[in-house]
């Protein structure tokens, strides 16, 4: 399903968010917006979220990738117990 909002531009170009878009964006006040213009003139609107620098490493596209294949290998089954240290070190020794 669609949903189409509406709202109305005023002076300095600010503009109120329903609270829906909010919502769909992820974001609430303080937060920003990123605007991205394609070549065909069509606009994405995506919700920014400040992150503490020493935190960034987790949300870059590479570990985010990472975290997906991992919940994809639990989800799967794919995994290994280890009933002590020993065995686990033993295990990452082998591969």
């Amino acid at each position: 399903m669609t949903a189409t909002y509406q709202t109305r531009v005023r002076d300095k170009g600010q503009l109120t968010l329903p609270a829906r878009v909010r919502e769909a964006l992820g974001v609430t006040q303080g937060d920003e917006l990123e605007f991205e213009i394609n070549d065909a003139g069509v606009v994405e609107v995506h919700g920014l979220r400040k992150i503490r620098s020493d935190q960034a490493w987790f949300w870059t596209k590479e570990w985010q990738e990472g975290e997906r294949e991992a919940s994809d290998d639990v989800a799967a089954g794919r995994v290994t117990h280890h009933t002590s240290e020993d065995e686990l070190l033993a295990h990452l020794d082998s591969i």
